[in-house]
């Protein structure tokens, strides 16, 4: 039994920039244009207008799969007025479900949304972390989780923290793990010439947005370490970001500007994962990152830091190779067990993919979060809950 007519839920993020965004703008698109169009009526608020053409590009294929897609034009941080346009639709298109991703739009948009009279409005949070950022615990917990109906965590470690440091009433936390879509296969020897990597040489990569907290100075330290054991070792980084000049200087000062392929951002990921022997994850902090279930879904053998939720989804030794993070010597060191023993790397990577596509497939994600949208708007509309508690993310 559904609701007689759509549900008409607004999505919130803070950009579409290189390459469509980081993992939580990527996901939060990924889940909006998978609800089941006979349900949801999908609407997507940026508040931040695209500033390349691949933001455009994906705003175009957004709009062409159904999503309304509305620009906000905040000029700098702190920009009130550029809410006003979230506000009116709010109110005057009597939305059912807002639905906002990343701590800044989860503080500006649980609170607009409560003041708009939306019935339900949700709060994602994708990474938690306090750096440099000391009135966060408090905004999470005075604003957002009271003006939001529920917080999402997409770990039960940030679950852990936000009742245990930021002092979150359980009840107000949903835990919704993330998932992804099946990839297409890569073509990693077209990736591979274009670069000019040859077949034989060994290629430890990653793809993430270029920030401090991905840590990749250490998997260039790292990187140097096995120059012995793997003369040809190449370094493929897909990705750009802030810190991109940074870690091109590290390269420059360890030698390695020759072995380190930084090819900016990509639209073709399946090509650059094709073209990986070993992946990496190097962060110091992490939710549940994307990258890593593309790399679990593409078979690759993973080596990453044990922080955040990634101990979740890779058993250490079963599905990758954990390390402690800013720990060169034993990045070096997983690393170099994976390449040397292919056989081991593949096994790993194939049960990786296994359990990606059994457990943490986006159909299994969207499912959960339909069933979330519908509970609350039934309870909020006195109405018969539309699916069983059974569908409903864990809390």
């Amino acid at each position: 039994m559904f609701h007689r007519r759509r549900l008409k839920v607004v999505t919130l993020v803070r950009e579409i920039g290189p390459a469509g965004g980081g993992g939580a703008e990527r996901m939060a698109r990924d889940l909006l244009v998978e609800l089941d169009p006979k349900r949801f009526e999908r609407i997507l608020f940026v508040s931040r207008p695209p500033g390349d053409r691949t933001g455009e590009q994906v705003v175009a294929e957004l709009r062409r799969r159904g999503v309304s897609v509305r620009l906000l034009r905040r000029r700098f941080k702190y920009d009130p007025l550029a809410w006003w346009p979230l506000f009116r639709a709010l109110r005057q298109e009597r939305i059912d479900v807002l639905h906002t991703h990343a701590f800044g739009p989860n503080a500006w948009g649980s609170l607009i949304g409560r003041l708009a009279g939306v019935p339900v409005v949700i709060a994602h949070e994708h990474n938690w972390a306090f750096t440099g950022r000391a009135l966060r615990p408090v905004i999470d917990r005075q604003l957002i989780a009271r003006c939001s109906d529920a917080m999402i965590v997409v770990s039960r470690e940030a679950r852990r923290r936000m009742i245990e440091i930021e002092r979150i009433p359980p009840e107000r936390l949903v835990l919704l793990p993330n998932g992804v879509q099946a990839l297409a296969p890569g073509d990693g020897r077209a990736l591979r010439a274009e670069l000019g990597i040859d077949s034989d040489e060994p290629v430890v990569g990653t793809v993430c947005i270029i920030r401090s907290e991905k840590a990749l100075d250490v998997l260039l330290h790292s990187a140097a370490r096995l120059r012995e054991d793997f003369p040809g070792l190449r370094v493929l980084i897909a990705g750009d970001g802030p810190d991109r000049a940074r870690v091109e200087a590290v390269a420059e000062r360890l030698g390695l500007s020759n072995r380190v392929d930084m090819t900016g951002a990509r639209t073709d990921v399946p090509d650059v994962l094709a073209a990986i022997d070993v992946a990496v994850i190097c962060s110091d902090y992490e939710g549940s990152p994307r990258s890593i279930l593309e790399f679990m879904d593409a078979g690759k053998p993973i080596v990453a830091t044990a922080v955040g939720g990634i101990p979740e989804v890779i058993d250490d030794g079963v599905h990758g190779v954990l390390v402690p993070p800013r720990d060169e010597a034993a990045l070096a060191a997983a690393v170099r067990r994976l390449l040397r023993d292919p056989h081991c790397a593949g096994e790993m990577g194939v049960r990786a993919r296994d359990r990606c596509r059994r457990e943490l497939s986006l159909d299994r994600t969207v499912e959960s979060l339909q069933a979330l949208y519908e509970d609350f708007h039934s309870r909020r509309n006195g109405d018969l809950a539309t699916h069983s508690p059974a569908t409903t993310p864990m809390r």
